[in-house]
């Protein structure tokens, strides 16, 4: 989640910056076909902020402003599967209500989501495969900002970027202290009234944690030591304006990124030099984030900007792609 105070709150109007697309290789696209497969009701809160993906072809998402993690099938049908509790009196960091907003899956279908109150409730929860009560396994600090999450399940651990505190959090995936694993200088935000988000999306990807940060438009890179401590974070892009969570649609380490102010979607390379490869033409609403499934890439679209139709679109990852 980038820079947005409440739905409500958030003026209408947005000025596109929009990126000519290069071609792909072989004169393949990166994403085809892409199209809404779900349409939410803003008035009800359900901003779609993450989304992991379900066997069957099911994808769960978080609702930020509903405090729901819900399903969408291959029907098409929304479930929701659980309602983070309500807190009396929130205060949340840069976003006044209590949010849902990172998103993992375990391999057993567990999901872990992060909720931020600003109260003592704010931490990562678990809830059952198939939806249940949510039950709170870390406490994260409540003058913090738990934004995006990512398991690691070889080393049984969770990592969870923290936009407001400039942190990477890391926690044992079984629930229990949270520990301060990186708190390197380009996790954090700029200074307000300018900035206020800093680490955004985080992925775990060879022996490294991944991390954006949307103030300063970077895709980071922080190796893990042998010892599981963190290494120097390392600069891998920039530019990337109002960046927000991403994924790596093959083994390589080409990104797939949302930029939320700008409605795009772009293919960034391991030299970090970008492409534009879904705009606001393609029904993008403020992506915040992203999940791939074998070649079908679904990209979530929160509305927070635009106050128009919060969706979840679904595109084809060309082959080339897929592959690298």
């Amino acid at each position: 989640m980038p820079r947005f105070l409440r739905p409500a709150a958030v003026a209408p109007a947005l000025a596109l910056g929009l990126l000519a697309a290069a071609p792909a290789a072989g004169d393949e696209p990166v994403l085809s076909r892409p199209h809404a497969i779900a349409h939410f009701d803003l008035a009800a809160g359900q901003t779609p902020e993450n989304v992991v993906t379900e066997r069957a072809g099911s994808v769960d998402v978080t609702f930020a402003f509903a405090r729901q993690v819900a399903r969408i099938t291959r029907e098409r049908r929304v479930r929701v599967l659980a309602t983070l509790p309500a807190v009396d009196h929130p205060r949340t960091s840069l976003l006044g209500g209590a949010v849902t907003l990172g998103l993992a899956r375990a391999h057993d279908g567990t999901l872990y989501v992060t909720y931020a109150t600003g109260t003592d409730r704010t931490g990562v929860w678990r809830i059952p495969a198939g939806g249940g009560t949510p039950q709170r396994i870390a406490q994260l600090p409540p003058n913090g900002l738990p934004n995006g999450l990512a398991l690691d399940e070889r080393h049984r651990v969770l990592y969870i970027a923290d936009s407001t505190l400039g942190t990477v959090w890391r926690i044992p995936q079984a629930g229990g202290t949270a520990t301060a694993w990186s708190t390197d200088t380009a996790l954090r935000a700029l200074p307000a009234p300018a900035g206020g988000f800093g680490a955004n999306g985080v992925k775990v990807h060879k022996d490294a944690v991944w991390v954006t940060n949307s103030d300063r438009g970077t895709l980071l890179r922080i190796p893990v030591r042998a010892d599981g401590s963190a290494g120097a974070a390392e600069t891998r892009a920039t530019g990337l304006t109002g960046v927000d969570d991403f994924v790596f649609p093959g083994h390589s380490d080409v990104v797939l990124a949302a930029l939320n102010a700008s409605n795009e979607v772009v293919m960034v390379r391991p030299d970090g030099t970008r492409t534009t490869v879904l705009t606001v033409h393609d029904g993008l609403s403020n992506p915040t984030s992203l999940a791939v499934s074998g070649r079908d890439v679904f990209v979530a679209g929160s509305a927070y900007s635009t106050q128009r139709d919060p969706n979840l679109l679904k595109a084809r990852l060309g082959a080339h792609f897929a592959r690298s």
